[in-house]
C-alpha cells in the first residue's frame, strides 16, 4: 500500500514509518517541520512533504492517491501548551485530514488516539478509574483538552464511517518507550513500586507500537475499532493486584480477573484478538533489575 504517515518526525511516526517500510509499503511522511536537501538514504520515507494539518488545504495535498492514513500529528500531551493551543491543534488537525480522506475516498484510516481518554491522567479534580485492568469499555470522563480532544477525535471517526466508505481504527498507546528513554521513565518504578503514575505502572514499546498501528493500517476490519496498545506486563513485573491493595488502598478499585499476575494496568486483550496484535519486547530488554539500562542496549 501507499501509506500516508503524519507526525512522521515525532517518537512514534518514526517508528511507524520504519516499520512501513520494512513491510514493503510506500510510505509519504508529513510533518510540520521543514525538509532536509540531502541525498536519500535507506530507511527514508519515499517521500516527505512538510505540513500544518491544521490547514484544511495542506491536508487535501496529502491526502490524495494513498492507500492508508496513519494520524501520529499532535502535541503529544497537554502540560507544555496553552490549553486552547493543545486543543485547536489536536482536533482541527484530525479533523482536517479525516475530511480529505474521506473526499478522496481513502479506505483506511488509523486514528493515533490515546490512553488518558478516559480522563484520570490530567484532571483539575482527580479521581480513579472505576477498574482495572483498564479496557475500551471503561467510561470516558475527560476534563483536560489533550484527553477531550483525542475523545471528540474518535467521535470523528464514527462520524467519518456513517458519512462514508471509509474504515476507521482508533489506537489508544500507553506511555510510549524507546530505548533511549527507558530508563529515565521506567527506571524509577522499577526500583520502588511506590512511584506512581496514573497508568498503573503500564507502558508500550515504541516498536511494538509500530506494529500495532501498521496491522491496523492493513486491517479490513469494518466500521470503527477501538484498541488499547500496552504491553501485557506492567513496570517491575509486579503483582499487580498486591500494588494496587497497598498504594489505593482507600479508593474503590475494582481488580477484574487477570491474565497474569503480573498484568498490565490496562488491557491489549482486544488488540489481540481482533487486530493479532503481538507485541515482542519488554522493559526488561532495556533494563536490568536496578532500572538501569543494559549494556549493549541499542536498535530494535
Amino acid at each position: 500500500m501507499k501509506v500516508l504517515v503524519t507526525g512522521s518526525r515525532g517518537k512514534v511516526g518514526r517508528a511507524t514509518v520504519a516499520a512501513l517500510l520494512a513491510k514493503g509499503h510506500e510510505v509519504r511522511a508529513a510533518d510540520v517541520a521543514p525538509p532536509t536537501f540531502e541525498r536519500e538514504v535507506e530507511g527514508d520515507p519515499d517521500e516527505y512533504i512538510q505540513a500544518d494539518l491544521t490547514d484544511a488545504g495542506s491536508t487535501f495535498a496529502l491526502a490524495r492517491g494513498v492507500d492508508a492514513v496513519i494520524h501520529a500529528g499532535a502535541i503529544p500531551e497537554p502540560t507544555a501548551h496553552p490549553p486552547h493551543v493543545v486543543f485547536q491543534n489536536n482536533l482541527m488537525g484530525v479533523f482536517n485530514m479525516l475530511e480529505a480522506a474521506i473526499r478522496f475516498r481513502v479506505p483506511r484510516f488509523v486514528n493515533v488516539s490515546s490512553e488518558t481518554v478516559p480522563g484520570f491522567f490530567f484532571p483539575e479534580r482527580p479521581f480513579y478509574p472505576d477498574y482495572l485492568p483498564v479496557d475500551e469499555e471503561h467510561p470516558i470522563r475527560p476534563q483536560d483538552p489533550y484527553a477531550t480532544a483525542k475523545h471528540f477525535s474518535e467521535q470523528l471517526m464514527d462520524a467519518g464511517v456513517r458519512r462514508s466508505d471509509i474504515r476507521a481504527i482508533s489506537i489508544r498507546p500507553c506511555w510510549v518507550q524507546h530505548e533511549g528513554n527507558y530508563e529515565r521513565n521506567l527506571g524509577p518504578q522499577v526500583r520502588d513500586a511506590s512511584v506512581l503514575s496514573p497508568n498503573f505502572w503500564s507502558y508500550i514499546d515504541v516498536y511494538d507500537l509500530a506494529d500495532a498501528l501498521v496491522l491496523a493500517a492493513e486491517s479490513d476490519l469494518p466500521g470503527h475499532e477501538v484498541f488499547y496498545i500496552a504491553s501485557p506486563d506492567n513496570v517491575g513485573n509486579r503483582d499487580l493486584r498486591e500494588m494496587v491493595e497497598k498504594y489505593y488502598p482507600e479508593e474503590d478499585i475494582e481488580i477484574r480477573d487477570l491474565e497474569r499476575r503480573d498484568a498490565s494496568g490496562i488491557t491489549c486483550r482486544k488488540a489481540m484478538d481482533l487486530l493479532g496484535y503481538a507485541p515482542k519486547r519488554t522493559w526488561s530488554d532495556y533494563l536490568d533489575e536496578n532500572g538501569e539500562t543494559k549494556p549493549g542496549v541499542g536498535g530494535r
